[in-house]
This record gives structure tokens, sequence and C-alpha cells, in this order.
């Protein structure tokens, strides 16, 4: 029985992951549930999964969820704030635990979980494009099973090899795929004046407001992008992407002989989180088999045409910020959570979210992390010009 701690329960990955391990009762216990501030859904987790810890970043919201906790007689002990995140990632008791805190938010536990050497199932891609090289040194020090649960970087890692030591020699590169989001045969006109409602209404996934904003500005793509860089440990030259609208092919890997491997497979996030879960074997997941009898057709379209490249600027940040100086992709990633908050809020367009982005990378004069505080404090500076570069743009 494999004791399970979720980060980020209440989101989308966090119900999906509960949804899978719901039908496993016989492998699977919930040891902690976290959330920011959702009381009424963690109420509910709690009370069908009984985990022992539950945390809520916020103390009021702790509160009360222990108050409601105590009147249905349940045991779950309710624990308050950033550093409990690290307490129960990093538990005795636990075997594995689920990454599904958006934003670098969630970098400090997702590092203590790999200092404590866990089963790290990483749905947070702020982790890797912000930790970068100090959080794989968590990772490598701690003895974690590091596991990728994007679609992407799971297909990738069902592409390979069982063992790592043979990547090296084999990849030719990595090719992510990508639906093109909602936006994928707009013009730039009508992009200029889409609105927050437009821009989370994909095509394929059902996904949170700040991840489906990432996708339809290809932004999401270009930290995939960052994140197969440090995952897979290939150069940023080896890793390409391609739209394919259909969300079928999840992505593939193109080896030194040509030959391409490929995962496919309906799009539906618990497919990846079984794998994960499950890893080295696989479960019933619930997501539905694909029926190729009524597949009209697996289409793919290059994000180098002259279109594409104009309608998603932003995806060639992830190139430009791997090859520049240590630290760049915690600057680009702290500017487009910024940027993307801004939007949502409705205080700048669509199109200023790559402005706001590109601006905070060319004005932040900044020395490189070493440690997670050093990239905690660049992530604090990068908001800040961030958020001053959104209030310019608003007069």
């Amino acid at each position: 029985m494999k004791k399970i701690t979720v980060l980020g329960s209440t989101g989308s990955i966090g119900v999906n992951t509960l949804d899978v391990l719901r039908r496993h009762p016989e492998s699977f216990s919930v040891f902690a549930l976290t959330a920011s501030s959702n009381v009424e859904v963690i109420y509910a987790q709690c009370m069908e999964f009984r985990p022992q810890f539950a945390v809520m970043v916020n103390p009021k919201h702790a509160m009360e969820l222990q108050a409601r906790l105590k009147q249905s007689g349940a045991k779950t002990e309710v624990l308050a704030g950033p550093a409990a995140l690290d307490e129960v990632a990093a538990h005795a008791d636990v075997d594995t635990v689920m990454a599904a805190i958006v934003g670098a938010a969630g970098l400090s536990s997702c590092i203590a979980a790999a200092t404590a050497g866990k089963r790290l199932l990483l749905a947070n891609k702020e982790a890797l494009v912000v930790g970068g090289e100090v959080f794989m040194s968590a990772v490598k020090q701690g003895g974690a099973v590091l596991l990728p649960i994007d679609s992407e970087h799971s297909a990738i890692f069902q592409s390979l090899p069982d063992s790592r030591d043979h990547w090296p020699s084999v990849i030719d590169k990595l090719i992510l795929t990508a639906s093109g989001g909602p936006f994928r045969t707009w013009n730039q006109s009508q992009i200029r004046e889409a609105t927050p409602e437009q821009a989370c209404a994909h095509p394929n996934w059902v996904m949170g407001r700040k991840i489906s904003v990432d996708s339809a500005t290809m932004m999401n793509k270009a930290l995939e992008v960052i994140e197969a860089k440090f995952l897979f440990d290939v150069l940023p030259r080896q890793i390409d992407v391609i739209i394919h609208p259909q969300s079928v092919v999840h992505s593939m890997v193109q080896y030194v002989d040509n030959s391409v491997v490929a995962q496919l497979g309906t799009p539906d996030m618990r497919g990846p989180i079984a794998y994960g879960l499950a890893w080295p074997q696989r479960v019933a997941s619930g997501s539905s088999a694909l029926d190729f009898s009524t597949m009209a057709s697996l289409t793919f379209e290059s994000i180098h045409s002259e279109a594409h490249q104009a309608r998603f600027p932003g995806l060639k940040l992830a190139w430009e910020t791997l090859m520049g100086q240590a630290g760049s992709t915690v600057v680009l990633n702290a500017a487009n959570e910024i940027a993307v908050a801004a939007f949502l809020d409705r205080r700048i367009r669509f199109d200023q979210i790559h402005t706001v982005n590109t601006r905070t990378l060319t004005q932040l004069d900044f020395v490189s992390p070493d440690n997670l505080s050093s990239l905690m404090a660049l992530d604090t500076e990068a908001r800040s010009l961030a958020e001053n570069i959104c209030t310019s743009l608003l007069q």
C-alpha cells in the first residue's frame, strides 16, 4: 500500500489524481492533501479519502477547514503555511508525492520531496523551469525517482529506453506536440482583442485558467521545452515542437537511426497520472481508449511557419533563455505569471503578455542564482519588474 501526498489536490491535476487513486484502493492510500484556499473542495476530499494531514497555505482557511472537519468527526490534522507543504512532501511515511501546485510556489515542496528521496510525480513545470540545476541536484543527492506527469514529457519518457544510460547515445531529437490552442487559426488582429474567456476555451484539454492562457500564447510549450532539457539532459537544439491539433500523439522521440517512437492516447491527464503512480507497471486510469476506426486523420503543422511564428512569438524565448545567462528561465517564468494574471484581470491585452515577458528579460540585470534562496530572490525581483511593466502598459 503506497502512501501518497497530493500537493495541490483541488486543482485539475489533483482532482484527476484522486480519481485514479479512487480506482485502486487496494494499492494506494492518501497520506496528505494540500490546497491554497478552496476549503469546500478539500473538505469533501478529506471526508472521502481520510488523509492523516491536510494543509492550507492560508492560516485563515486552515482554521475554517479544521472547524468543519472537527464538526464532522474526521481525524485529519490540519496544518497551515508554506512550511507545512514541505513537511508533508518530505514526511517519512510518504512513498509518493504528486507535485501539482501551479507556479513557482510549488518549488520549495518539490525540492523537499526530492531531498527526502521520494517518488516525485512532477506536474509542476516551474520546479524545473525555475529550479533548474538546483532542483536536479536535489533529485540526484536525495536519490529521488523523478517521473514527469505533463502529457508531453510522460509521452517522451514512455518512448525512451528503460535505462537512462542509453539515452545520450540513441536520442537524436525530442519532438513535443502542441495542439495550437484556441487561437491556432486566428489572425493577429483577432488575437490582439482576445478575451480571457476565449483564451481559456481550450479545444481539447480541460485545464486551469493560468495553464489555459499559457496554451493560447504557446508559453506552456516554451516552458515544456525548458523542462525537457533538464528532464532528459539533452541540448536545446535537440528539442523541437510541432503543432498537432488532434492531441492524440502526445510527443515523440526521434532516434539516431531516424526511426520515431511516439506515445498516443486520448487527451486525458489520468493516463500519465496512472502511469506515474504505478510505474514500471501499468494500471487502469479511467481514460477512454482510442478508436482508430473513427479517427478521420492525424495532422501536423510546422511551428516554424511564418503564420505560426507571428501567432506565437513567445515560443522562441524557450531556446533563448536556455542558451542565455543561468537564471533567465526564472525571469521568464516569473514575468509570464505576472503577465497572465494581469491579462485575466483585464489589465493588459492578450498580445501584451509577450511584451511583458520580453521587456522583463531585457531590462532585469541579475546575478545567476545557485541555491533555493537566490532562486526565490530572483523570482521576486522579476515579478516586481514585470508588475511595473504591466502598470506602464496601462498608461
